[in-house]
Order: structure tokens, then sequence, then C-alpha cells
């Protein structure tokens, strides 16, 4: 009973900690907690903002390589230090994501939300008017320790808001986040690189970005600590959780809870999803380089045709996420979409090769490598969250950030390989254009030259002051004067040719087949991913799940009934 002096507060659960007034209103853009579990219409609100979030985030993200070649040329970045941009970015994003982990007790929400406002902020202003390469480089890590706290956050507050009956469909919506990004990103780019700069791409995705943030502060809540460190199966559990949550011990339940997350199970699930993606990361930071460089696309043109991997992707992802939840399982449809991307995979690294192989080809094989993709990504998802609650209900953020960390350092490790084992890219990419615009810039001066090799092979040996007179008289005899005069204006052109015209040759000659051996090593990370998926938390039979199902709802009403007996 309350005493005389600390009249009771009747404004309902959290109320009296918001206050009132302006001081309420500010205290809710911080306090975010809630005491009781949503009703289903706030609760699909809450993870449609969480979607949008991850949306605009990784829409931010991949911006820049859509934009590679425009990023690569404004700031005279050699391909190597641009691809150490992405090295650095992902190893800081990486750590992010371990700190976000360790930062949770700050709110979930509030690093999701503030995390959006800094990297929009950045986006917007601070690419965009970089100094230098540099100062780019420096502000990129900066946006790529943002996402990987949100990496982390996101789908944290996606498996608080998803009881396990449901998870894989909320988990199939979470993942859209970098597919449907992606997919702004090369719809965005390819309807608009022909009038936009690559300042104005990164400025449409800041802009996006501050319009979410505005959402996500007025809208975004998280479940109270007491709540969200139980497992919670189906809706029919939530009496029950928001009962046990008023006496459950959160400190407790959360100690030795890193040490739980580095076994087997999800350290390495966590690593054949990251090896299993590898494909993934590729098609957004390589695409554009291997098909601009290999089959002569522009930057719009392979935009274009990544659109049908992110298309089938995303619907994949909630189709699939759907029929687990029906079905119950999640493993059979691992190792469906497993197999399935390896063959789909596997194909498109035969025909990495062929200059022949026409748009649409590599279209249909995307569109298969995106649905399988999906067919295991989402049910994947949902098995990882219900592994970690299987050890630790309240660890979900502490395995998260496992993931998270794991996935940053495979995409981290393998761009600084690609250009390793793929040597043609940098010359290409470097000096492929310029060698390209001299080539027929210079076509008559090296008609005339290829007439007279042995003349202008003699001739190369001085410069015009030291040319020995009777030399230049044979020069103008046998060429003419106009035709030498036709190769005298080409000098420029020519010493391109000369300096990097072997080099670019000799990329162009086994350019292919290097990507063809990165491609085949994406394969063998889609392979590691199979015997994986048998460690980790859940059923194979639909018959089976749902007898577990059964067992646990008549274990809740049983809990449920013994409680009520006891505050009769």
């Amino acid at each position: 009973m309350p005493s005389a002096s600390a009249p009771s507060d009747t404004r309902g659960p959290g109320a009296a900690a918001f206050g009132t007034g302006a001081r309420g209103s500010l205290a809710r853009l911080y306090r975010r907690d809630l005491a009781a579990y949503p009703a289903t219409g706030r609760r699909m609100s809450y993870l449609a903002i969480v979607v949008v979030t991850t949306v605009v985030l990784y829409y931010m993200l991949y911006i820049q390589y859509a934009v590679a070649t425009s990023i690569i040329t404004h700031f005279d970045m050699t391909y190597r230090y641009f691809v150490w941009v992405s090295v650095i970015g992902n190893a800081i994003g990486a750590f992010a994501s371990l700190v976000a982990g360790l930062a949770d007790r700050w709110g979930r929400a509030n690093l999701v939300v503030y995390g959006l406002l800094v990297a929009a902020l950045l986006v917007f202003f601070g690419l965009p008017n970089a100094g230098d390469k540099t100062a780019y480089l420096v502000l990129f890590a900066v946006v790529s320790f943002i996402e990987g706290i949100v990496l982390v956050a996101t789908p944290a507050l996606i498996r608080d808001f998803s009881p396990q009956l449901g998870r894989a469909t909320a988990m199939g919506y979470w993942t859209m986040g970098p597919v449907i990004g992606s997919l702004v990103v090369t719809s965005v780019t390819s309807s608009t690189l022909d009038t936009a700069s690559w300042q104005d791409e990164l400025r449409y995705s800041g802009a996006a970005g501050l319009v979410v943030f505005v959402i996500t502060l007025i809208a975004l809540r998280e479940l109270s600590p007491g709540l969200r460190d139980q497992i919670m199966v189906s809706l029919r559990d939530r009496a029950l959780v928001e009962a046990r949550a008023k006496g459950l011990d959160t400190e407790a339940v959360r100690r030795g809870e890193w040490r739980q997350m580095l076994r087997l199970d999800i350290l390495g699930s966590a690593f054949a999803i990251a090896v299993f993606l590898l494909l993934y990361y590729a098609a957004v930071g390589n695409f554009v380089v291997y098909f601009s460089t290999t089959f002569g696309y522009s930057e719009q043109r392979t935009n274009g045709l990544a659109n049908w991997y992110w298309a089938a992707n995303a619907l994949a992802l909630i189709v699939a996420g759907l029929l687990s939840d029906r079905l119950l399982v999640r493993k059979p449809f691992m190792i469906v979409g497993g197999i399935g991307a390896i063959v789909a995979t596997a194909i498109f690294a035969s025909l990495a090769t062929h200059a022949t192989t026409g748009y649409y080809t590599f279209a249909w094989l995307f569109v298969a490598i995106g649905v399988f993709s999906g067919v295991a990504y989402a049910p994947w998802m949902a098995s990882f969250t219900e592994t970690v609650e299987k050890r630790n209900p309240a660890a979900t953020a502490a395995g998260l950030a496992v993931w998270g960390w794991t996935v940053r350092i495979v995409v981290a490790v393998s761009a600084a390989f690609i250009p390793v084992l793929v040597t043609s890219v940098t010359p290409l990419v470097e000096h492929g254009a310029e060698v390209a615009a001299a080539t027929k810039q210079a076509a008559p001066a090296l008609a005339i030259v290829d007439a007279h090799p042995q003349l202008f092979a003699e001739l190369g040996k001085y410069t015009p002051t030291t040319m020995p007179p009777a030399l230049a008289a044979q020069a103008v005899k046998e060429v003419g004067a106009a035709d030498l005069a036709v190769v005298q204006k080409a000098q420029p052109q020519l010493k391109v040719l000369k300096e990097h015209g072997p080099d670019v040759q000799k990329a162009v000659k086994n350019g292919p087949g290097e990507w063809r051996t990165w491609w085949w090593i994406c394969v063998g990370g889609q392979v590691l991913f199979l015997p994986f998926v048998f460690v980790m938390a859940g059923r194979w039979s639909p018959k089976k799940a749902r007898e577990d199902a059964r067992a646990h709802q008549d274990a809740v009403d049983r809990e449920l009934a013994a409680l009520a007996t006891s505050e009769a």
C-alpha cells in the first residue's frame, strides 16, 4: 500500500518514469522500454520500423560500391586503395559488433535510432565533401562502425518482437534489409546515374536516412530486460512471460553470457553463414568492377543486372520464412537452399571465361542464386537466434555480436584477398579506360607505326633535338611529312599505350580466369555451410516439431494454472 507521502500513480506502466509535459516528451526520446508485451498491431509496427531502418542503413553503406569507379577516378585512388577502404571499414564494423553486444544494456532501440542519425549525417554531408582519399577512408570507417553496431541491434529487436513460431518470417523481413538496400542502390543508380554525380547518389541515401531517423526517434520502442531475456515460443506465452518478468533477476541470467556463446553451435554456425555469403559480398562490392572490366558493362548496366539478383532474393526470403514457420522447421530449407545455391553458382563460375555469355543468361542465373540463397538464409537467421536462446535467451545480443563480428571479419578478409588473387583488376580499373581511349584516339598513328615498325623503333631512340639528320630525312622519304605529323600529334596517347598497354592487354587475357577462380571459392564457401546446419537447434521433421509445440503449450498452460492458484 502506498504511503501518504508517496501517492500512487495510476497513469499506467512506465508513465511515471516518463514524467509529464515537456520533460516527459524528452524522456521518451531515450527511455524506450515497454513494461508489457505489445499487442499485435503495435508489435508489427515496431518490426516494420526496424526493417525499414535496416534497408536505409544498407542503402547508405552499399551506395559507394555502385559508384566505385567514379569515386576511384575522383580521388585518384588506386584500385587497391579503394579495396582497403572496404577492408578497413569492415574490420572496424566487426569490432563495433562486439561493442554493440557490450553496450546492449544502454538500449537496443537507442543504438539503432542514434546510430542511424550519425550515419545519415556522415553520408549526406561528410562523404560527398571529403577533401581527399584519406578523409574519405576515415569517414567511411566511421559509417562502418555505426553499421556494425546496428547489425547487432536490429536483429536483436526483431528477435524480441517475434516469438519462435513466427521467427523465420520476421527474420525474412529483416534479412531483406541488406537485400532491399542493395536493390534500392541498383534501382536508384540505374535510373539516375546518367544525370547525377556520385556525390548526388550518396546524398540521396543520406536524405533517406534522415527521414527514417525521424520516424524511429518518435516511434521505436523495445521490450524491458525482464521480458526480452526469456524464450517466447508463441504469442500464447505472453501472460506467462509477463508474469515471470516481474521476478526475473536480469543481471543473474546474463552472467557468463559471452562464455556461453563461444561454442561450436554458435561460432561454427556464424562462420558457416559468413562463408556461404561470399558471393553476396562480391555482388555488393565487385559486380560493377567485374562486369565493367570483363564484359565492358557500364555502372548503370551492371546495376540493372544486379536488380534481378536482389529482387529474387528479397521475394525468396519472405516466402521461405513463411513456409518455415508454417512447417515449424528450419533445417530442410537450409539444406535445399544451400544445395541449390551451390549448383547455380557453379554454373555462373563456369561461364566467367565466356565473353559471349549474354545479359539475360546472367540475369536468370542471378535469379536462381538469389532464390536459393533466400531459401537458406531466412530460416538460418531464425535457427541461429533459437540456437542462442537454447544456450541463454538473455544472451541474444552477445550471440548476435559474435555473428556480426564473424561476418564482418570474413568480409574484410575476402575483400583484401580479391586483388591478390584477381591481379588483373588493378591495371584494368586504373588504366583500362585510359588505354582504351588512347587506342581509339591514336588509331591512325598506330596504323602508320605498324606499317614501318623498324623505322619507328629507330626513331624512338632519339628526341627531336638529338635526331640524326640522315634518319630524319629517311623518315620523311619513307613515311611522308603528313603522316609523321599524325604520329607526332599522337605522342601522348602512344606514351600511354607504351607504359600501360602491355599490362592492360595481359589483364584482359587473364582476368576472366582469375575471376572464375574466385567464383569457385564462393562455391566452396557454400559447400562449407552445409555440415554446420546439423549442429543448430531445431527439428528436421514437421511432425516432431508439431509435437514439441503441443508439449510446450501444455507446459505453459500448467504453469499459468499454478500461478493462478497461488494468487487466488
